[in-house]
């Protein structure tokens, strides 16, 4: 079974697993990876730009060699090929639990409950809830799940088009270190640098395919790409930016603005600012353009893969 066929067959199966399933909730690879990482970082951190790169390559290189070992003993057996494929799809993805978070949050909202809403909302992101009113909450929220549909699910599939299971994990291990060690803390400001860039590398083509997902999959194409045009570049994530400014415009509602993040304040810059602003009812709206994103994203990425598949067999 030539290659492009194990990816569509895999990718499709291990979509539709967490879609399914959900993740784990016991044992989850990369909750495995992340203490991994743990440790890794308990020997080596050192306030020092060096040695969070070589963090970043002990790590996130490991986590791609495993895979590649793994998808190379299994040539020859498409069954067994399909199937790590499918595991390795469904452990990276996260676009069910991410909608599940989300809702949690809004069904808090919707009953007038804001203290659970704050206590789900760090499910989320690492905002600090505490003085968030129900406004900021779900604006929160909707940004989140601008930003994950991206790092959780459309990012990964992008790499498992471009280079099979090894491309799948090790998306997923990039982008787990920088949850770890990317922020601007006075502890990771140099170490974790190195993971900072690698997932700005590694994020910047799903996050253009999510824009541009949201742009077709949302109600409101010329807002969307208005947006994402103007607004995108003001963002202080050059992959984050894009993907909320095109969520913004497609929903027709205006993120962006200030907030604490990791004991410090930002302002950051309003994005689709002429539009209203969140509401609660926007949570849901949010997930699912999230969910025909993540569906237009897997149809893509497995006809990309095909079609160069074809060629270069035609060659």
């Amino acid at each position: 079974m030539r290659a492009e066929r194990v990816f569509a067959y895999g990718a499709t199966a291990g979509l539709l697993g967490d879609l399914l399933l959900g993740d784990p909730r016991r044992g989850h690879p990369v909750a495995v990876f992340g203490r991994a990482a743990a440790a890794v970082e308990g020997r080596l951190w050192r306030d020092h730009r060096g040695w969070g790169a070589l963090h970043a390559v002990v790590c996130a290189g490991g986590a791609v060699a495993a895979a590649a070992v793994a998808e190379r003993a299994l040539r020859g057996r498409p069954a067994a090929a399909v199937a790590l494929t499918a595991a390795a799809t469904w452990a990276v993805v996260g676009g069910t639990s991410l909608g599940r978070e989300a809702r949690a949050v809004g069904g808090a909202l919707a009953t007038g409950d804001i203290e659970v809403a704050r206590e789900r909302l760090p499910h989320l992101c690492g905002r600090d809830p505490s003085e968030l009113d129900a406004q900021q909450i779900a604006r929160a929220v909707v940004e989140s799940v601008a930003e994950n549909t991206s790092d959780a699910v459309v990012g990964a599939l992008v790499w498992g088009a471009l280079g099979g299971v090894p491309g799948l994990v090790g998306f997923r291990a990039v982008n787990t270190l920088d949850a770890m060690v990317g922020h601007k803390s006075s502890k990771y400001r140099r170490y974790g640098w190195a993971s900072a860039r690698l997932d700005d590398l590694a994020g910047w083509p799903g996050a253009r395919l999510t824009a541009a997902l949201a742009v077709l999959a949302g109600d409101d194409a010329r807002g969307a790409v208005r947006a994402w045009r103007e607004d995108a570049g003001k963002h202080p994530s050059p992959n984050a930016g894009p993907v909320e400014a095109s969520f913004a415009g497609a929903l027709g509602v205006r993120l962006g603005g200030t907030l604490s993040y990791g004991g410090r304040i930002e302002h950051r810059a309003v994005l689709n600012g002429g539009a209203r602003e969140v509401g609660t009812q926007d949570i849901e709206r949010a997930v699912r353009l999230s969910r025909r994103v993540n569906a237009l994203a897997l149809v893509t990425c497995v006809a990309v893969r095909w079609a160069y598949g074809a060629r270069r067999n035609r060659a």
